[in-house]
């Protein structure tokens, strides 16, 4: 009985390990952004949409989601990426995203500013946003 409870859990857990990553942005916002792209933003090499507007990309603070998309589409896990960029924050060449507590913030801060674009739980997704991507 136990094994059975324990294969259970261990199903359950990995659903929420394995869900889809959207990356969001401002319901009017009508670029196409591909996952170079948006790595590259993320990385802060990409200052600008395709139309030229500035960009202003939002992480999540260390939970699931941001270690998903870290590894899915900047292709560094979070460590890499936060020695990344107190690297160059140190040497004055950038300034790392906006951290945001959970999915609901970073939908609420992506519908209320045209200009931004973050990641949230697939199953979260809301009309206020629109999805450019799905890892």
């Amino acid at each position: 009985m136990k094994k059975l409870i324990l294969a259970g859990l261990l199903s359950v857990c990995s659903f929420s390990i394995l869900a889809d990553i959207a990356v969001i942005v401002n319901a009017n916002n009508g670029n196409a952004i591909d996952q170079t792209e948006i790595k590259k933003i993320y990385l802060g090499k990409s200052k600008s949409f395709a139309d030229g507007t500035k960009v202003n990309p939002v992480n999540q603070n260390g939970n699931n989601v941001a270690d998903e998309f870290n590894d899915k589409v900047v292709g560094k896990s979070s460590s890499q990426l936060n020695a990344y960029w107190s690297k160059l924050v140190f040497t004055g060449k950038g300034t790392p995203p906006e951290k945001l507590d959970n999915d609901q913030a970073v939908i609420d801060f992506v519908s209320s500013n045209a200009d931004s674009i973050g990641y949230i739980d697939s199953s979260k997704v809301t009309d206020s946003v629109k999805v450019i991507a799905t890892f």
